[in-house]
């Protein structure tokens, strides 16, 4: 399998003096192009300060993030940006903009990048398909429940086209029937798409029902 993904010796602190934490510690690791990739742990752990590294959300003290062999952390702001929509993020609060329709929270990454009206309203409603939702396109997020709202959120990620979806206790906020759903999804969509897929949670049986491999993570480190 193709490495797409390298994490090499990545440190990162918060704080300073007796304050200071030690968020990862030498944490290194590689991903595999078209993968599902679990990270576990404990609140605490590291995780999300690792998956908000890898897209470099955080910038790390030490280390090397390695995207198509390209190092993340060496790059200027607008190689980085261009680098960045092909990493996409959903999250366990889905967030949704409350005032714009299902259909309108897709379209706005596309208007975002400067896609014309038609086009970006063409993908939106595919992409409504894609997750399974082509009748919710006018419904505004207060009217649906925690795994539609996930759904529109994962099809949002889905607009800029990504390599890869980092899934940030993508389903923490749902009951276990609707996780089962929306991680079915997600497998389908790393089937049919070919996206690599990481998925951060502190639930083992997560892990167990779509990863293929898993890195554990204790107090930063692997």
């Amino acid at each position: 399998m193709e490495k797409l993904i390298e994490i090499e010796h990545l440190s990162k602190t918060f704080g300073a003096g007796e304050v200071q934490v030690t968020a990862l510690n030498d944490v290194s690791l590689s991903i595999g192009q078209g993968e599902i990739f679990g990270i576990i742990g404990l609140s605490g752990a590291g995780k999300s300060t690792l998956v908000r590294c890898i897209n470099v959300l955080e910038r790390p003290e030490q280390g090397r993030i390695l995207f198509h062999g390209k190092d993340l952390l060496a790059l200027k702001e607008k190689q980085l940006r261009k680098q960045r929509r092909r990493i996409s993020m959903i999250f366990q609060g889905f967030n949704l903009l409350d005032q714009r329709t299902a259909l309108d929270n897709i379209c706005f990454p596309l208007e975002l990048a400067g896609v014309n009206k038609k086009e970006t309203r063409k993908k939106a409603e595919e992409l409504l398909e894609t997750v399974g939702m082509p009748d919710k396109a006018d419904a505004y997020p207060v009217q649906l429940s925690g795994g539609q709202k996930q759904r529109i959120a994962i099809a949002r990620a889905l607009a800029s086209d990504p390599e890869v979806l980092l899934c940030d206790e993508a389903t923490s906020a749902l009951d276990p029937k609707t996780t089962r759903e929306v991680l079915r999804l997600i497998q389908d969509i790393n089937a049919r798409l070919g996206i690599t897929v990481i998925i951060i949670t502190h639930d083992m049986s997560v892990i167990e029902e779509i990863c293929g491999r898993v890195a554990i993570l204790n107090h930063g480190q692997v």
